[in-house]
């Protein structure tokens, strides 16, 4: 599917979290695409680097950044080496989530944790390390992906929507400091809806995916948020397939 939304963005870096399959990944190709060197972070090295690979042959340029958006050290090790190599993340798309799919009742300690430091304090970590270097640059963007349960919730996802909700908290207040400390940065929320990736298909696999949308469309929808002129910048965006459930 080719990319409805035009955009030029030769000589930017992209950094994007969870970027080996899915959406991520769909994400990585639109920004590749668009002339952005992308930084592919993710657990899954062998997909990310066939993923680059991948990208390369289509006549983009994209490397594997090893980096778990749960060590708040690993994340701020990679931001110092890519200022040590002469670069900066102009665009810092955190993607990376995951899921317990159990009733509260259910849910252990360890998968709390785990899916409440992916989810929430990951993207916090990226941003503490890229916004203050934006800021002295003068410029960047930074664009969280968020969920419907963000705003509604349903059972057996509680960890889940309690750290989606507060990226999207944290969002809101990093676009009023942005407006506040220098309007050369963009920061964009992007309310995502079910999507037919292996987030939903693995876990349950008689998903009905006519109820799905394509993460392209997802990917589309970032690529808008960085299309926008100095002059305006695009808050949060929502996509939803037509029969969302869960929206609004």
């Amino acid at each position: 599917m080719s990319s409805a939304v035009q955009v030029d963005l030769t000589g930017r870096q992209a950094l994007v979290t969870g970027g080996a399959r899915g959406l991520g990944a769909a994400i990585a190709r639109r920004l590749a695409a668009a002339g952005a060197d992308v930084l592919v972070a993710d657990v899954r090295k062998d997909l990310a680097q066939q993923l680059c690979a991948d990208v390369v042959v289509a006549g983009g340029r994209a490397r594997f950044v090893e980096m778990d958006v749960c060590d708040a050290d690993a994340v701020a090790a990679v931001l110092r080496d890519i200022e040590e190599d002469g670069r900066s993340v102009d665009i810092l798309v955190n993607n990376a989530a995951v899921d317990v799919s159990k009733s509260v009742e259910h849910l252990t300690a360890d998968e709390v944790t785990r899916v409440v430091t992916t989810n929430l304090l990951g993207p916090m970590y990226l941003c503490l390390q890229t916004y203050r270097r934006m800021v002295a640059a003068g410029g960047g963007h930074i664009v969280n992906i968020l969920s419907t349960a963000a705003n509604r919730t349903w059972t057996e996802a509680g960890p889940y929507a309690a750290s989606k909700a507060g990226l999207r908290a944290f969002t809101h207040t990093l676009f009023k400091e942005a407006q506040r400390d220098c309007t050369g940065i963009g920061v964009t929320g992007v309310i995502a809806g079910g999507m037919e990736t292996p987030f939903i298909t693995d876990r349950f696999p008689d998903a009905d995916v006519s109820l799905l949308q394509s993460p392209e469309i997802v990917a589309d929808t970032v690529l808008y948020a960085l299309s926008v002129p100095p002059g305006s910048v695009v808050g949060e965006l929502v996509v939803v397939p037509r029969r969302e459930p869960s929206w609004p």
